[in-house]
């Protein structure tokens, strides 16, 4: 293959089709690297979720009211990881991938542990701040990797991998809190060095930030940054994100649409799974026992099932050459959580754990597909940053937003707290229309510039992947 040519974009590949005919490890290696990516990012929603089932013992505890809960369990998070996390994607596209995940598996795992030791609201506060701020470098580092690691083609089944993790965390962590918060109840870690003193929801978050501490270590004993691909290191220099900034400015039509919508569906993903646990308690007589041993399976099934049909899908509609299919499933799948944000009438508590736990999939799909589109449809040096936008758009609007929405409408609309369940409905049913008329917009934008011969650097890169 001849040398790529120089661009006047530092970060742009010479062609689409040079891009896409790089070499890429694969192999034993690169399957390591995503199982230890995957074991990352269980850990990264189990620091997350634990909070979701132990609203109502922090809220004795520490004598905090929903809406505190809700800026615990958004803003809180929320805050370093939506403005750290272009920073990070940033230094993901310059740094060692491998070195930034370990250092920000260290840090939330040590505040997820101070977390659990915390003794007010504020110092709870900013346990989360430090976890939101350790995690906003998973994601783009994360990804990154991937597609680095194998091509085109091959990459709907390692990021489905890599997000089925993150999926079936969210179930682990509904079994393992209740599990944890039952054994210790019982008085199981009686006599433990540290543990041994702590109320129940205290022990959950020590041992998931010890749990972290050791997948950190076996990611820096056992894995190795791989070469990045299509480097063109030729042109003018510009300053950190001036060159990313333009690229989406130029290429917006597409490219907005496709984060807003992606960032409306996540108020729904955040807002409902951060409440969807309390309802069940509240409104249908849950026990944190019953949730371990229904929801938290249920949620790692469909978890498992949606990242296999999304890599399926995508894997799939690119060996034959169908590279616009992943915006007709963006287009529909948000609509498919509707009956999993309507589980308050549901009327029985096994279906509405069912219908609760059925978003999983939902949420996975889009999440492979729009990472799969993403690393598509923008050059190899922004693979890191794109990524990291997502994840500022998310939480700005998604984490932050959807968990204190639904708290507001519940204290200060419905002023019950038993009516949570309709406060997830009010909130979410909304943005899960708009996030599928903004996917169809972008959709729609991008059929119109292949249609125009690729009057787009999107629509051209897209194209170039069929070569």
């Amino acid at each position: 293959m001849a040398p790529p040519v120089a661009s006047p974009v530092p970060w742009a590949a010479a062609s689409p089709a040079e891009d896409v005919r790089g070499h890429w490890p694969g192999g034993r290696s690169a399957w390591i690297m995503v199982g230890m990516l995957f074991l990352a990012g269980i850990l990264s929603v189990i620091d997350r979720a634990a909070l979701n089932i132990l609203v109502d013992p922090i809220r004795a505890d520490l004598s905090i009211s929903d809406e505190q809960i809700g800026l615990l369990q958004g803003l809180a998070f929320g805050l370093f990881y939506a403005f750290m996390g272009l920073p990070m994607g940033l230094a993901a596209d310059r740094v060692s991938r491998r070195n930034l995940i370990v250092g920000g598996i260290t840090l939330w795992s040590i505040a997820t542990i101070g977390s659990g030791l915390a003794l007010s609201f504020g110092w709870l506060f900013t346990g989360r701040l430090m976890v939101g701020l350790g995690e906003a470098a998973l994601g783009p580092a994360a990804i990154s990797l991937i597609a680095d690691l194998f091509s085109p083609e091959r990459r709907g089944r390692p990021i489905s991998v890599y997000m089925m993790g993150q999926g079936l965390a969210n179930g682990i962590a509904i079994s393992l809190t209740g599990l944890l918060v039952t054994a210790a109840g019982a008085g199981a870690f009686l006599g433990w060095p540290v543990l041994g003193h702590l109320v129940p929801w205290r022990i959950v978050l020590v041992i998931f930030g010890a749990s972290g501490l050791v997948v950190a270590l076996a990611l820096l004993l056992f894995t190795r940054e791989p070469l990045r691909q299509a480097q063109v290191t030729q042109g003018p220099v510009r300053a950190p994100g001036a060159a990313e900034a333009a690229y989406l400015w130029r290429n917006k039509r597409v490219l907005l649409p496709l984060y807003f919508g992606f960032a409306t569906t996540f108020v729904v993903a955040y807002g409902a799974a951060s409440w969807a646990p309390s309802m069940l308690l509240r409104a249908y007589g849950a026990t944190p026992g019953s949730l371990s041993a229904w929801l938290g399976p249920l949620s790692m099934l469909f978890s498992a099932i949606g990242p296999l049909i999304g890599g399926t899908l995508l894997d799939r509609s690119m060996r034959a050459g169908h590279t616009m299919k992943r915006f007709a499933i963006l287009s529909v799948a948000p609509l498919f959580a509707l009956p999993s944000v309507l589980a308050v009438i549901a009327g029985d508590l096994h279906v509405a754990t069912v219908l609760v736990a059925s978003s999983n999939a939902v949420f996975s799909v889009v999440g492979i597909v729009m990472f799969a589109t993403l690393q598509s449809v923008v050059p190899p040096r922004m693979r890191g940053s794109s990524i990291a936008l997502t994840l500022v758009l998310n939480t700005m609007l998604g984490a932050t937003l959807g968990p204190l929405m639904v708290a507001s409408v519940t204290e200060r609309v419905l002023h019950d707290p038993a009516l949570v369940g309709w406060s997830i409905a009010f909130v979410c049913v909304p943005f899960l229309l708009i996030a599928a008329g903004l996917y169809t917009y972008a959709g729609r934008a991008m059929r119109r510039a292949a249609a125009n011969g690729g009057d787009s650097e999107c629509a051209r890169l897209l194209a170039g992947e069929a070569l």
